[in-house]
């Protein structure tokens, strides 16, 4: 079973996101050989998974990382 694509890591700099593998990025296994792959919220923005068909199930509560606590006031 594959591993749960997180939605906002904390530090997606520090992985590559190019297989299920998730290396550190000082020691890529997948054999890609030249740069770690980016995760999708470093080139598309923190709202990446609502464009497009990446076939992630979001379940309600893990969608909006400023949800928690942040209420607007009228």
């Amino acid at each position: 079973m594959a591993k749960k694509f997180p939605l906002h890591p904390k530090h997606p700099e520090r992985i590559c996101w190019g297989c299920d593998k998730y290396c550190s990025t000082d020691n890529l296994q997948c054999g890609n050989g030249s740069s770690r792959t980016q995760h999708p919220m470093e080139l598309l923005g923190e709202d990446w998974y609502e464009h497009g068909d990446w076939g992630i199930e979001v379940d309600q509560g893990e969608d909006d990382p400023s949800a928690s606590g942040s209420g607007s006031a009228v």
